[in-house]
């Protein structure tokens, strides 16, 4: 018995140095060839410039106008998710009976499942037409459609770790709550949002995250026009979506053309690394202070 504990040990020791190794692995990657794009590059020009054309015979390496079209779809996605994913954890947590809840949340969380190449079709062909009724002046490809597809995306992410730091509030806020008078409305509102609040910020922090992420819904419904602006109908081009875009084509392998697709992975890397370290920071701090 105690050779076979050691031995579940061992393996659970080893999947862990693995995920260590991979992460290692990709770090140094993306490294060693960003290092050889910013010989040639400065990188103050990388972050300063406003333009970003290396595939043009005038080339400029600005990051810019790729982290403005990340940002700006990530910040649409968001503003679709959160809203709606805070009501539906609200209303699961508080409202729905017990079977209708253990029915529901397995069908929310089946978006999750659906794959993202399928969510930009839908965005190009369905969400973009009804948009094209309301903004006649509209992209065929733009921004607002993929943000608005990648929030519903990320809905269940939302709503799921949401629900679940509300249903971890203990009942005694809620009865203390009824005590005093309130209504289930203010109840959930008033004193237990505010009482899930870490699990809350830290699932909105993930989900900021995967939508930085994204690649197939931008690729496909975005467009391709890497520019610095704030135009949610315009055409934009986000940084996985140039990374697809590049990796795909015709590029010379080790071309500094080439080399661009690590530079913007290193930045993506840099970004989702401090979102999940703020996400692990607020989820700490308030362990800390309701302790």
């Amino acid at each position: 018995m105690r050779r076979r504990e050691k031995f579940i040990e061992f393996l659970l020791a080893s999947a862990a140095f693995v995920t260590i190794l991979t992460t290692i692995g990709i770090i140094w990657v993306l490294l060693r060839q960003a290092f050889l794009f910013f010989r040639k590059v400065s990188i103050v020009d990388f972050l300063t410039d406003t333009q970003w054309t290396p595939l043009f015979t005038e080339k400029h390496y600005g990051i810019l106008p790729l982290l403005g079209g990340t940002m700006l779809v990530t910040l649409i996605a968001v503003a679709v998710a959160l809203p709606l994913g805070l009501t539906i954890a609200v209303f699961l947590s508080e409202y729905a009976p017990k079977g209708f809840r253990n029915k529901v949340k397995p069908m929310l969380e089946i978006l999750a499942a659906v794959p993202t190449v399928v969510y930009g079709f839908f965005a190009l062909i369905i969400v973009t037409p009804f948009l094209k009724i309301i903004f006649p002046s509209i992209a065929g490809f733009n921004a607002l459609s993929a943000g608005i597809v990648m929030g519903i995306m990320i809905i269940p992410m939302v709503s799921s770790l949401s629900e679940d730091a509300l249903y971890a509030v203990p009942n005694s806020l809620r009865e203390a709550s009824y005590g005093m008078g309130s209504t289930r409305l203010q109840t959930s509102f008033r004193v237990l949002i505010p009482a899930a609040s870490s699990g809350i910020i830290v699932s909105v922090i993930l989900a900021f995250s995967r939508a930085i992420g994204e690649t197939m819904i931008v690729a496909i419904a975005a467009g391709q026009q890497p520019r610095l602006t704030a135009n949610p109908l315009v055409p934009v081009e986000t940084i996985t979506g140039y990374i697809v875009q590049v990796s795909l084509g015709d590029v010379p392998h080790g071309s500094i053309e080439y080399q661009t697709i690590f530079a913007a992975g290193i930045t993506l890397f840099v970004f989702t690394f401090l979102l999940n370290t703020a996400s692990f920071w607020v989820k700490k701090k308030f362990q800390e202070k309701y302790e």
